[in-house]
């Protein structure tokens, strides 16, 4: 969740064949299971109009796809109780400050990239760290034209509800909340501080980084975004690595179905060795990455 902004391309990966040729690559999977197809989309959550139409690519993911699944069953969503379930966890009612869970130093640090991006971080005075650094980060994405209703999911959302297509989930609001509010103090701080550090840098590598999402430059990804996610040991276990591997066991399960899966999922869930392609290269499954064609965009 805190890295929104992440496309992906893998290359190189045993038993999994490269995009062809005649187009360029996108960040979309065809799993073969042994009745069924499983499509696994690299979602960017917010997007921008200049980012639309979306690729052809997916359409005809979607037209093949009996059932549509997200990280969370968007269309069953009560937006007020997610507020409410993040206000919860997330918000200090006992007088504790954002500056006593940062501690004095790292507060300082903090006050210096905020005010460098034109962040109130006083705003932010009772909210626990890994809520203040969502909270920067959707101001940020805002502030350069990012809209959720604008994002991969939202939109896919809105066609399946129009369509009668069924939609599920991976996950729920809280289990999602409890991953960021279990986190480790340490890795809260280093979640916030990274987030304002990043943020001054945003709209100049904005661009870039959509464009690697839709061509699957994934050099540019990794060293944009992976390499500094993994860095921080606890925030890549609990927030990619553990839900991959859940993931992958449920996406293993529905391979003997006799539906068809389009599986959209935040794009870093689908990077590296420990992605979900690469998982479930693992077990043994067929999997193709999908190109969009040379002659769309």
């Amino acid at each position: 969740m805190t890295r929104v902004l992440c496309g992906v391309f893998l290359w190189f990966i045993s038993g999994i064949a490269l995009a062809g040729d005649d187009g360029h690559p996108f960040t979309m999977w065809h799993v073969a299971g042994e009745t069924n197809s499983v499509y696994l989309l690299g979602s960017i959550h917010l997007l921008r109009k200049q980012d639309h139409p979306l690729p052809t690519v997916i359409d005809e993911a979607y037209a093949d796809a009996d059932i549509v699944v997200m990280e969370l069953d968007m269309d069953d969503m009560d937006p007020m109780y997610a507020q409410s379930a993040s206000n919860k966890l997330g918000v200090r009612t006992d007088g504790t400050t954002l500056r006593d869970l940062m501690g004095d130093d790292l507060y300082a640090q903090a006050e210096d990239a905020a005010a460098a991006i034109d962040i109130p971080l006083d705003m932010l005075d009772q909210s626990e760290p890994w809520l203040a650094a969502i909270t920067v980060e959707i101001m940020m994405l805002y502030r350069v034209g990012f809209n959720p209703l604008l994002g991969v999911e939202m939109t896919m959302t809105q066609r399946a509800v129009a369509d009668g297509k069924p939609i599920e989930g991976l996950e729920t609001v809280d289990e999602q909340l409890s991953f960021l509010d279990n986190l480790p103090i340490k890795a809260q701080r280093q979640m916030l501080l990274q987030t304002l550090i990043d943020g001054g840098e945003m709209a100049e590598s904005i661009d870039e980084l959509v464009d690697a999402w839709h061509h699957g430059d994934i050099a540019k990804i990794e060293e944009s975004l992976l390499t500094s996610f993994e860095e921080q040991a606890e925030l890549n276990d609990a927030l990619l690595v553990s839900r991959n591997l859940r993931w992958t066991e449920t996406i293993s399960d529905w391979l003997d179905d006799d539906r068809d899966y389009l599986v959209v999922v935040g794009a870093l869930h689908l990077i590296g060795d420990t992605g979900v392609p690469a998982l479930l290269a693992e077990r043994g499954f067929g999997i193709h990455q999908l190109s969009e064609p040379a002659t769309v965009r």
